[in-house]
């Protein structure tokens, strides 16, 4: 009854009670996993900041019970991924990763005189776009283009390699973002432009490659045209869309 069509809500903090709940058991000092199961995103800091982990579970089917038993217990390393960001509080909505720039842009939480920041509140979402853990743990090399400038009807392949620093198998969603510097319209700051997932075994290592050419660099103009224009942009390749790698390259 908490979300979906014609559920809005003004507050959406743990209803009730819950997060007392939660700060009742994690004081007893054992092991403990919160399970979320909602609709929607939710506020939920002391949690975010006190439970040693956290399963969003959104909301599941029939087999919900064996889907969250395999996880917890270990019998299936989990890979999800946010399909958007979490807010700290709903003061901080609308927020959401492929917002315009400003003119005056907070380069950091330490950076509020007269910038685009809140005097109270990070700047950040409590957890972004893209963000999502799992049993394993991934590690990015820089990346690496083939060429610092194409042409159309040219492309651009960007690479990085992957590491499994863990000992556990897992499956990691590598993610690629671009911005366009400048636009003849106001670009956002990053925009996903694609994704691959890869298994890695355990300590192992592989090499993932996307590639760009022109086309994937359109948009649409102030006549609604959809073109691409020449200009320097910025490429991220990483595990969230806060987590990344970042290249520089030239659309000639």
């Amino acid at each position: 009854d908490m979300s979906g069509e014609a559920k809005s809500r003004s507050s959406i903090q743990l209803p009730g009670v819950q997060e007392e709940l939660v700060k009742a058991v994690v004081a007893l000092g054992k092991p403990t996993v919160v399970m979320i199961s909602a609709g929607r995103p939710l506020v939920f800091n002391w949690t975010a900041d006190n439970a040693p982990a956290i399963l969003y579970t959104w909301w599941l089917g029939t087999e919900a019970g064996n889907a969250m038993a395999d996880v917890l217990f270990g019998d299936y390393n989990p890979s999800g991924k946010l399909p958007m960001s979490f807010p700290r509080t709903e003061g901080q909505i609308p927020i959401y990763y492929n917002h315009y720039n400003t003119g005056r842009p907070a380069k950091n939480d330490s950076d509020r005189h007269y910038r685009s920041a809140y005097t109270d509140l990070s700047i950040y979402p409590r957890y972004p776009f893209g963000h999502g853990l799992s049993y394993s743990t991934f590690e990015y090399s820089d990346i690496k283009l083939s060429t610092a400038a194409f042409k159309p009807g040219q492309s651009l392949t960007a690479s990085v390699t992957i590491t499994n620093k863990s000992y556990t198998p897992g499956t990691e969603t590598v993610q690629l973002y671009i911005r366009d510097i400048t636009g003849s319209v106001v670009r956002p700051v990053k925009e996903l432009k694609g994704f691959q997932q890869v298994f890695l075994k355990g300590e192992e290592s592989k090499t993932i490659s996307f590639t760009l050419t022109a086309n994937d660099l359109r948009f649409y103009n102030d006549k609604l045209q959809y073109i691409y224009e020449p200009g320097e942009f910025k490429l991220f390749i990483g595990t969230s869309s806060a987590d990344v790698k970042e290249a520089k390259f030239e659309l000639k």
